[in-house]
């Protein structure tokens, strides 16, 4: 029998409403910032359901590495909308983004009223243990079909260096890796070529796998594209005016959060610093030290990471409800940092992802797609690693020596108790298979039973 027929069957597309319910799950579960919830559409979407292919995959998410605002999030809605069109991209879009808003708009106020809660601490302490073995889990995978030769490797090495000891800029070093790929495929194409990891083991087939034509790219639709999602993007403005709250600080909110919407590279931690300093010396919004606890509620919440805007703006608009009872002040502070922060998302994707489906084709692109996908991996393990330390170590000692910039953990701050939690997660997962619910089930549990004995 030939190695062809050996292969499974390409899956059955999957229906709008199997869509739904699978898109809802990975919202749920989608703790632990851009590389637990890569690593969990990666578990999902390609190695069970066979959705996507793994070239098919790397390929889009090399793509919204390159935008700005949560990488996940425009990733979900990337793939949302190859399995099923715009309707597929919204609705995948804005599931990954709704469960996490509903729980940080919950905490928010929690936080808002009563500050911190000693119960759902003790849970977020056993949620990240397992989160941290997840993405470790997703990072091995994926190195593994990235990484096809020695070149890649050190492409991937070198973009965790530029990122771990140097603090470069993020969009530099995605760049530079399409550069290096670009160049190098018309010296070596088979060192760079994105088939070239078939070798080692090829795309098993899925439902929208490598030779999948995608979706026609055309001026008329990017331009109905440009113009609905501007206009919602817009919207929030119209109705502050229309309902009178234009010196509100709602429109601040609004002004404020749209300018981060285009510039957060590198998601959350690229513009943390800038929106702490605007919002406790400039607006005055916050308090200092609260930025800390809003990233600590966003860090343990599924979810985009950048939720952590949604925290500001729910105290922002708590605290200058005006005319508006605290709470629902707060509640629509989020509200509109939250729509002002992710319509965007969806204007980069239906604007560019038919075009980068149409430059699939073309030979050199493919190799520098290919070598930003061993960036990628080196870009996910930095994640890992700065999630690691953070989760394991209590502090850490900033190190700056000429260009070299990075933080190291302080070895006398190790948590012994969360590190037994994340060694539990680990052989839960690797060792007993409990797959990903019912890992970050036991190990909340296991928090909360932690936290009220100690």
């Amino acid at each position: 029998m030939s190695d062809l027929e050996q292969l499974p069957a390409r899956p059955a597309h999957p229906s709008f409403g199997d869509a739904v319910r699978v898109w809802a799950r990975i919202g749920v579960l989608s703790f632990g910032g851009p590389a637990g919830q890569i690593a969990l559409m990666h578990r999902e979407l390609v190695d069970e359901r066979r959705w996507i292919s793994e070239s098919r995959f790397l390929h889009a998410l090399n793509f919204c590495m390159l935008l700005p605002g949560p990488e996940a999030q425009q990733l979900a809605t990337y793939i949302g909308w190859l399995l099923h069109g715009w309707r597929g991209g919204l609705m995948a879009g804005l599931l990954f983004v709704a469960p996490g808003f509903l729980v940080i708009l919950a905490l928010s106020a929690i936080y808002a009223v009563w500050g911190q809660t000693g119960l759902l601490d003790s849970a977020f302490m056993g949620l990240k243990a397992a989160v941290l073995v997840i993405v470790v889990e997703a990072l091995i995978r994926v190195g593994k079909r990235s990484l096809k030769n020695n070149v890649m490797r050190a492409v991937a090495v070198a973009a965790f260096v530029a990122l771990f000891a140097f603090a470069a800029p993020f969009p530099l070093v995605i760049l530079a890796a399409a550069l290096i790929g670009y160049t190098g495929f018309r010296f070596a194409p088979d060192v760079f070529s994105a088939g070239g990891h078939h070798a080692a083991g090829a795309d098993l087939p899925a439902v929208i796998d490598a030779d999948h034509p995608g979706r026609p790219a055309s001026w008329r639709g990017s331009l109905l594209a440009t113009l609905v999602w501007t206009t919602l993007w817009a919207a929030p403005f119209g109705l502050l005016f229309a309902f009178g709250l234009e010196s509100s600080v709602y429109v601040d909110i609004s002004l404020f959060f749209s300018k981060m919407a285009v510039v957060t590279f590198g998601g959350a931690y690229a513009v943390l610093s800038y929106v702490a300093q605007q919002a406790v010396d400039h607006y005055q919004w916050l308090k200092p030290g609260e930025m800390l606890d809003g990233l600590g509620l966003a860090e343990t919440t599924p979810g985009p990471l950048v939720l952590v805007l949604s925290f500001v703006g729910f105290i922002a608009g708590f605290r200058g409800s005006g005319a508006l009872s605290p709470l629902a002040g707060g509640a629509l502070g989020a509200t509109l940092t939250t729509w002002v922060t992710f319509a965007p998302c969806f204007l980069w994707i239906f604007l560019g992802a038919p075009w980068i489906e149409r430059l699939r084709a073309n030979r050199a692109l493919s190799g520098a797609m290919t070598a930003i996908s061993a960036a990628v991996t080196g870009v996910i393990f930095n994640l890992a690693l700065w999630f690691a330390t953070h989760v394991v170590f209590g502090r850490h000692v900033a190190i700056e020596a000429g260009p070299f910039r990075t933080s190291l953990p302080d070895p006398t701050s190790v948590n012994l108790v969360q590190l037994a939690l994340t060694m539990l997660a680990a052989i839960a997962l690797f060792r007993f298979r409990l797959g990903v619910f019912r890992t970050l089930a036991l190990l909340a549990g296991a928090g909360v039973l932690v936290g009220q004995a100690f």
